[in-house]
């Protein structure tokens, strides 16, 4: 666990634990804290040091729920459940459309022919394509929100986003995974996000699908983080917090496509190396190590290397 900390003129710094914190309150060398969104954390009264390292935001957006976390590159932060005003605003604007239209049948005189009627004309253009729906841009404005208050307590330097795809029909409307245009209101919001999110800190965009190593998938499983798919209603990290923290450690993990390569652990005297066996000579029974960039360790007996993982294309850097 970490306490936030920002400095005497508001700038946020590195988080500290409980123990320090606490000894900063009682011996007035910080001050007590809370942000908008409960968060509590400590404002320090004195001078101090502005050096500060890497702490990354990630965020799951969804349709009802979302989940946000934030990373260093030593530890998890901060787990956030996103309750998304998607449903109850929808079910406004429904209700306001029946409330227009009652009000407009009641205005007009049925008794005169249909041209004589006091119609009303439209008063703007509501047909532009790129118009957003507004359920989708409250959920959006909520994650725009929440991420300018995790920005004003810890010293964020980029933004994960998990991007996702909907195909669309232009002409019908209706999903089709023929037509490849890539087109629907959720995907309009999320564009309109990410250049939000953009005025906080950079943004960096994560697909789900991805196979490369750097999807959200690929990357919680390798953290191993479990997902709990069956119950995502429930506000618990293991339903869409994971995929925050995920969509974070991606800032910090590389991944690199390798041929065929083993990750083995070799000793050799006192020193013990972790690599990729690039190489076996039958003659001498020995194996060549590489590190992730392709460079050699050395040269290892067969009889002192052990399997770590077999060869999965994949390497983390």
């Amino acid at each position: 666990m970490r306490i936030p900390v920002i400095s005497q003129d508001g700038q946020p710094l590195m988080p500290t634990t409980p123990q320090r914190a606490r000894r900063w309150i009682e011996s007035g060398k910080a001050d007590k804290r809370w942000s908008d969104l409960g968060v509590f954390y400590v404002q320090l009264t004195q001078l101090a040091g502005a050096s500060t390292q890497a702490v990354v935001v990630g965020v799951d957006g969804g349709k009802s729920y979302s989940g946000i976390g934030v990373q260093s590159s030593k530890c998890t932060l901060l787990q956030l459940h996103l309750i998304l005003p998607f449903g109850r605003v929808r079910a406004r604007m429904d209700s306001r459309r029946l409330l227009r239209r009652s009000q407009r049948s009641r205005r007009i005189n049925r008794n005169v022919a249909f041209k004589q009627r006091n119609h009303r004309c439209q008063r703007f253009d509501n047909r532009r394509g790129s118009k957003l729906a507004p359920s989708i841009r409250a959920s959006r404005q909520l994650e725009i929100r929440v991420a300018k208050e995790i920005a004003a307590i810890y010293p964020v330097v980029a933004i994960g986003y998990e991007k996702v795809r909907a195909d669309v029909d232009l002409k019908s409307g209706r999903k089709s995974a023929r037509c490849g245009k890539g087109f629907s209101p959720v995907m309009i919001g999320q564009k309109w996000c990410i250049s939000e999110l953009a005025n906080i800190a950079p943004v960096y965009v994560r697909e789900g699908w991805q196979k490369d190593g750097n999807g959200t998938s690929q990357i919680r499983t390798q953290l191993g983080l479990e997902k709990d798919k069956k119950n995502k209603s429930e506000a618990k990290p293991s339903t869409h917090a994971v995929d925050g923290i995920a969509l974070a450690c991606g800032y910090f993990i590389k991944y690199v496509r390798f041929a065929s390569s083993n990750l083995v652990r070799a000793t050799k005297g006192k020193t013990e190396s972790i690599g990729y066996i690039g190489g076996y000579s039958q003659v001498n029974k020995v194996v060549s190590l590489y590190d992730w960039q392709w460079k050699r360790v050395g040269q290892f007996s067969v009889s002192k290397t052990t399997l770590i993982r077999r060869s999965n294309g994949l390497c983390v850097a």
